[in-house]
């Protein structure tokens, strides 16, 4: 039984991208945890990790199953379970349905509010960035990153029971540092975009001012999440952690912006999310 479980496991596990989920998933633990200490209510922060891990699999699996055709057009994504066929279309479909569901279902059940934060992520990642957008126009991003920000807003909402600025500018913080990612991925294999046909940044505007983007959503993403910062009450000491990392961040993309390179770009986007899982860990550490 437990060999059978493993071997499901190995072959369904890389649908769900699990270091980018487990980022998303920790934001959302971070946006709860930023006005309530989990250990004052161990059973919303359970609830809240079971079906935010749900809901954030389940679309990204549904998304791994709409674009299983680019996907095997591509290098870098060809050999993942759907377009190497060693996963059945069908199958993952059923499974991403259901998780979805689960997650989205569950999060109602616990508040509605939640569940309707939950629920917009879920159909701006798959509905409106995936399906709609993605093969239509390098400007998708911005909707990918709103998708990216649903799961901290929605931890933060179910703490407060309600939107509040500081949610929304945490969000704000998670969608301008997607960029950051999605951007220099596609300057790092424009031949693979190109060969799927899937508009982009670089192709549509050339590298330098890609990197010049890239750049200035890593500065947008500093001051957002510095603002939540001071909206949430850091201590001093907590503060300052905060404020070095941003500076770290400020100083890449300065010189992003006066020098674009290849080289920067990628040192700019590897302290990006070092700088945001850090942030995004001040603030679990400073409720506890």
């Amino acid at each position: 039984m437990i060999g059978w479980f493993r071997k499901i496991l190995k072959r369904y596990w890389p649908l769900i991208k699990s270091l980018q989920t487990g980022l998303l998933l920790f934001t959302g633990v971070a946006g709860f945890v930023s006005a309530r200490c989990p250990f004052l209510d161990a059973t919303h922060l359970l609830t809240l990790l079971v079906t935010l891990f749900l809901a954030i699999s389940g679309s990204t699996m549904l998304n791994m199953v709409y674009d299983r055709d680019i996907d095997a057009m591509m290098a870098r994504t060809c050999l993942r379970p759907l377009p190497a066929g060693k996963v059945d279309r069908k199958d993952a479909l059923l499974l991403g349905l259901g998780m979805s569901i689960l997650g989205i279902g569950g999060a109602l059940l616990i508040d509605v509010l939640y569940g309707a934060i939950v629920f917009a992520g879920l159909f701006f990642d798959v509905v409106v960035y995936t399906m709609l957008l993605k093969r239509r126009t390098a400007w998708s991003v911005i909707w990918g990153g709103i998708a990216g920000g649903m799961p901290v807003l929605a931890g933060r909402a179910l703490a407060v029971g309600r939107i509040d600025w500081v949610g929304i500018a945490l969000a704000l913080a998670v969608l301008f540092w997607i960029p950051t990612h999605i951007l220099t991925f596609s300057l790092r294999h424009r031949g693979d975009y190109a060969q799927a046909g899937l508009p982009t940044f670089p192709g549509r505007y050339g590298e330098k001012v890609t990197q010049r983007l890239i750049a200035l959503s890593a500065v947008l993403a500093s001051f957002a999440m510095g603002l939540s910062a001071i909206g949430i009450g850091l201590t001093w000491g907590y503060l300052r952690v905060m404020i070095v990392l941003a500076a770290g961040l400020l100083l890449f993309a300065i010189s992003l912006m006066i020098r674009p390179s290849a080289k920067l770009n990628l040192g700019l986007f590897k302290y990006a999310s070092f700088f945001m899982l850090g942030s995004m860990l001040i603030l679990a550490v400073q409720a506890i």
